[in-house]
């Protein structure tokens, strides 16, 4: 999942701004009891995605694919005093861990977490979400795009996680790899969307920011 040397990665993190302590408990707690922590955004990802919140300051946030609210969390810092951040998941195993950090934050009124089926659930939400973060089964990112897309107002925000896919979109597609062809064509669609404007940038395990018009 990393690419950058980890000396380099280390100094990059070094001059960094430093996670809230919230944030470094989570971490911590994360990769101490729960299975697959690599999925956590982690210090350097999780500064940029609450930068960038910042610099938007959304009224409201859409992420697909909580995990343990690492992510969430960073995002919520960006958010206008009378905003919301709705996060989806299916992991009702993780709900309490989530519920617990998510009560300790100072946005906790703010935050709102759904757990089920993101696609059963998106539909119901009707907010105009400006920043739409998407981290969840990549199999699904073309229809969660999809689903989102009509309703954000111009100038939205989205933001899709590990397009990258530890390198394997530079590789040939092995066998019944659908992740991996997932992240493909969810590149190419965006890439070929006339509707946005977006880059695709090396961080972590690749960022996709797509801006629509």
């Amino acid at each position: 999942m990393e690419f950058i040397d980890p000396a380099l990665h280390q100094y990059a993190e070094a001059h960094t701004s430093a996670e809230p302590e919230q944030l470094q408990a989570l971490n911590r707690d994360t990769h101490a009891h729960v299975l697959k922590p690599r999925m956590l955004s982690g210090h350097l990802q999780g500064r940029f995605l609450a930068l960038l919140s910042q610099l938007k300051q959304p009224r409201y946030i859409l992420e697909i694919g909580t995990y343990t609210g690492y992510s969430a969390l960073c995002l919520a810092e960006g958010l206008q005093p009378q905003g919301e951040l709705h996060t989806l998941d299916n992991n009702e195993e993780l709900a309490p861990r989530i519920r617990r950090y998510f009560a300790q934050s100072p946005y906790a009124a703010q935050l709102h977490l759904h757990i089920g089926n993101a696609l059963d659930l998106i539909p119901a939400l009707k907010q105009p979400f400006d920043l739409v973060f998407i981290d969840a089964d990549k199999k699904n990112y073309d229809k969660y795009y999809d689903l989102i897309f009509d309703q954000l107002p111009s100038g939205a925000l989205i933001i899709a996680d590990n397009v990258l896919w530890s390198g394997k979109v530079i590789q040939p597609v092995k066998g019944k790899d659908v992740d991996t062809q997932a992240l493909l064509d969810f590149n190419a669609k965006v890439q070929a969307d006339p509707r946005v404007e977006n880059v695709l940038l090396p961080v972590r395990d690749g960022l996709m920011l797509v801006r629509k018009k």
